[in-house]
């Protein structure tokens, strides 16, 4: 639902300031907000896109893992996810990371939306998917940096996690919102 009052900002220009590595970059550009006003060197942090994916086994049991991530305090529930690759399409890199983290691969999948991370500055798309009825048909070949052990929760216990902050991740705790909303429709 478009309001044909409402104008977007304007790039005017833009400059890399950071190139650091393919997980990170940060531009400054100069923006025209709709009512004129020029702003210089607004900061955009460029950052890949990922794939996130609550999976449920044949016998109901929700795919998550406990893990360290380093900007997180003490460890958190996750599902499972990871970054696209350059040319990869999202529902594409999903089924992948399903594959390579926990060894299942799902027949039924169920598209949840992309979101942006940060409005105002970017930060990459999530791209988030319910997989059903998922099976293990490999063994797991996870390339993850963190500590991490996989769990076999059954839906109270998701919901009981999400309740109580487990999922330390904004865009966790949305793919779990959204799947247990799908889940109840």
């Amino acid at each position: 639902m478009q309001n044909p009052e409402l104008r977007p900002w304007k790039t005017l220009s833009k400059k890399t300031i950071l190139d650091h590595s393919k997980y990170l970059a940060v531009e400054s550009h100069s923006i025209e907000l709709p009512d004129g006003e020029i702003i210089q060197d607004w900061p955009l942090v460029i950052a890949p896109d990922a794939a996130v994916v609550l999976a449920i086994t044949t016998d109901q049991k929700f795919l998550c893992f406990r893990q360290t991530k380093y900007a997180i305090q003490g460890t958190s529930l996750a599902p499972v996810g990871g970054l696209i690759e350059p040319g990869e399409d999202p529902f594409e890199a999903a089924k992948r990371e399903l594959l390579e983290e926990t060894g299942y691969t799902a027949p039924d999948w169920t598209p949840l939306g992309s979101y942006v991370m940060d409005p105002s500055r970017y930060s990459g798309t999530r791209y988030l998917y319910l997989a059903q009825n998922a099976t293990k048909t490999a063994e797991p070949d996870s390339d993850d940096l963190e500590d991490q052990q996989l769990l076999y929760l059954d839906r109270a216990e998701v919901e009981a996690g999400m309740k109580a902050g487990e999922f330390k991740i904004l865009g966790w705790t949305a793919l779990i919102a959204l799947a247990l909303h799908h889940l109840n429709t």
